[in-house]
């Protein structure tokens, strides 16, 4: 951070919003620049992706910016780089993400191939993080060590997930078919432009990214981009001599150049080579909510996406007691419910997340819930209006966790947000069906039954 003291204009620029004190540039992109900057009131260090709105507006790119926030809001995961809050103001759109210090797995690898533990451990935790993208609908599509951070335990944080796609975005036949990812990472059914899984295209970059670490270069090189193509595309490379018989079996489910037959994520984890020292990653997030600005921290300026009051903060009651306000929307956290914020269906079916609208006090919400949590045997946690309801079983993939939070959206009116935080998707649909929906369907407001409608943020 800058020591010398700055002029009052300086001093403005500096401190984002009244919130963040802006220090050094750490990148830079065709829409914006990257700055570390420290929270004045925590002194926690975060890395503010900085967007300017015009360039965006003009490249037509609001809903890839939609999208963006919607998957990182979806992947919260201790191997993939936080998104804390997005802001705005009329020029600018500000992600306050994560700072992982480490810098680019690729510096570590430019040094050389690692050692097989290191590798191992890196890849394990690469597939932890890809695993649980896949089980939320989500696919980066463009994964590369250049995309991958190490923080100061030296652990692995996936990022930048701007080529990402959501299983919404698949065409009817179940595949994508844009054209994307970086070359010596693609795999070879992008190249043949017939559509594509996008699970299997991570798969094959994943083992793309293990033969790097193991090897010290890529499996397909070339200067002349076609022959580079034409290897992938016949899955022509040579294994190093120092590859175990265990990593090699691997390498080549890895990098099957028909994804039909190429392994599964599932399938990864059950891998000799693989499990070797491996431990399932378990995880809980107390604060799953991207927060948006309080009235009183905005700038005058700021009041494209943040001029409603948002307050998080407890009123007093009349009794002397405090009690839990909910958050307010506005119009930015309207955004952040892409693809629309329906007010319509209470849990439409296939839905990981759904919403409701209800004319019920906070406390009627949470009692309903504490009384659906006893039913099941479910623990259940309340942080201000964020309520955690907690399997007590193991089901398929681990205890099944759902989240709920209760938005303000006018004084008499609020929002339920529900949404599947862990376990199988499949568990979560039948606890939907047979204890939430009855359980909540009484505080379902009148207004919001009958045909389906959409609320669109404004662009």
């Amino acid at each position: 951070m800058p020591s010398t003291t700055p002029s009052p204009t300086t001093r403005k620029e500096a401190l984002l919003l009244r919130r963040y004190e802006i220090g050094h540039v750490l990148g830079q992109g065709s829409f914006g620049k990257v700055y570390v900057a420290r929270n004045v009131k925590t002194n926690e260090q975060v890395a503010i992706k900085v967007i300017d709105k015009e360039k965006i507006l003009k490249g037509g790119l609001i809903a890839h910016i939609k999208r963006e926030i919607s998957i990182l809001r979806r992947v919260r995961h201790p191997n993939i780089v936080q998104l804390f809050e997005v802001m705005a103001t009329k020029t600018k759109i500000f992600f306050v993400m994560e700072y992982v210090k480490g810098g680019e797995l690729f510096g570590k690898v430019a040094k050389g191939r690692l050692k097989e533990e290191m590798a191992r451990k890196y890849f394990q935790q690469l597939i932890s993080a890809v695993g649980f993208c896949h089980s939320r609908g989500v696919f980066h599509r463009d994964l590369k060590p250049e995309n991958i951070l190490l923080d100061d335990n030296g652990d692995l944080k996936v990022s930048d997930f701007g080529l990402s796609a959501i299983s919404e975005q698949i065409c009817g036949d179940g595949l994508f078919y844009t054209f994307c990812g970086t070359p010596a990472y693609v795999a070879p059914e992008i190249l043949g432009r017939k559509g594509y899984e996008a699970a299997k295209v991570d798969i094959w970059s994943c083992g793309i990214i293990l033969f790097v670490l193991m090897a010290g270069y890529l499996p397909f090189r070339d200067q002349n981009i076609m022959i580079m193509y034409k290897k992938i595309y016949r899955g022509e490379f040579r294994r190093p001599r120092w590859f175990s018989p265990e990593l090699s079996r691997l390498l080549k489910r890895l990098l099957d150049t028909n994804p039909e037959t190429r392994i599964t994520i599932s399938a990864i984890m059950e891998d000799k080579w693989f499990r070797k020292g491996f431990k399932h990653t378990k995880f809980y997030f107390e604060d799953d909510k991207i927060f948006s600005l309080k009235d009183e921290e905005v700038d005058d300026d700021c009041i494209a996406y943040a001029s409603d009051q948002s307050a998080t903060e407890s009123e007093s009651e009349s009794d002397g007691k405090r009690r839990s306000r909910p958050m307010s929307l506005n119009a930015f956290d309207l955004i952040s419910f892409s693809p629309g914020f329906s007010l319509s269906g209470l849990f439409e079916d296939g839905s990981e997340e759904s919403r409701f609208v209800t004319g019920a006090p906070v406390f009627k919400i949470v009692s309903k819930l504490e009384e659906i949590a006893k039913v099941v045997s479910f623990s259940m946690r309340k942080k201000d209006c964020r309520i955690s309801l907690e399997g007590s079983r193991e089901g398929v993939k681990g205890p099944l966790i759902i989240t709920v939070e209760i938005f303000e959206l006018t004084p008499s009116l609020r929002v339920v947000e529900v949404k599947k935080k862990a376990g199988d998707k499949g568990e979560y649909e039948e606890f939907c069906e047979r204890e939430l929906r009855p359980g909540l369907r009484p505080l379902m407001h009148p207004g919001t039954c009958g045909p389906k409608r959409t609320v669109s943020a404004p662009e």
